[in-house]
């Protein structure tokens, strides 16, 4: 072995410290590109995953169900970062991946996956985005907020009122109540 004086073993570890520290910030999580809400939801998808890794590997699941969860959190991982780079917000919405099988848990009345257009809207809950072929097909939507529901169902009162003609009572928003009974003494 070659013994090295002090003034090269110095500059050799130096050498060292540099290379590896190279390869460690080559190694930073993609993740790194979004803001902290996204960061958040991607960082709860892979605490998701290794629930359902540490599950299949107690045997608690079927192989079938472990295939399709995965599939099911690889599908809302591509959307959310779909969805993030479109529109440039650090927001995603709460979003639902369910096979053709799996529209009952979701709606009353499914409708037929021929037919489902993005953007479009299902029972003032849901907002359909697009489909993710991961495995098998997930369709996957967004909960509408509060306040875009609010928004939808006043619209829809406001042109079902239009549509009606001209309307002699309240607003299909305003509250009805009935007249309080007088009782003689």
């Amino acid at each position: 072995m070659c013994n090295l004086s002090g003034p090269a073993r110095f500059i050799l570890s130096i050498g060292i410290l540099i290379v590896l520290s190279s390869f460690a910030f080559g190694q930073k999580p993609a993740a790194s590109e979004f803001g902290p809400v996204v960061t958040a939801y991607l960082g709860y998808l892979n605490n998701e995953q290794e629930v359902v890794d540490d599950r299949a590997s107690r045997k608690e699941i079927t192989a079938a169900y472990y295939r399709r969860n995965s599939n099911r959190i690889h599908a809302l991982r591509e959307m959310a970062i779909r969805l993030v780079r479109q529109s440039g917000n650090d927001y995603v919405p709460e979003l639902e991946a369910v096979t053709v099988d799996e529209f009952g848990t979701i709606f009353e009345h499914p409708p037929h996956p021929a037919a489902l257009r993005p953007t479009e809207v299902f029972g003032n809950k849901f907002r359909f985005l697009g489909s993710v072929h991961s495995g098998e097909t997930f369709y996957l939507f967004a909960r509408l907020d509060p306040y875009e529901q609010a928004e939808l169902i006043q619209r829809s009162s406001k042109s079902a009122a239009s549509i009606g003609g001209t309307s002699n009572g309240q607003n299909m928003s305003e509250t009805s109540t009935r007249a309080r009974r007088v009782v003689p003494k």
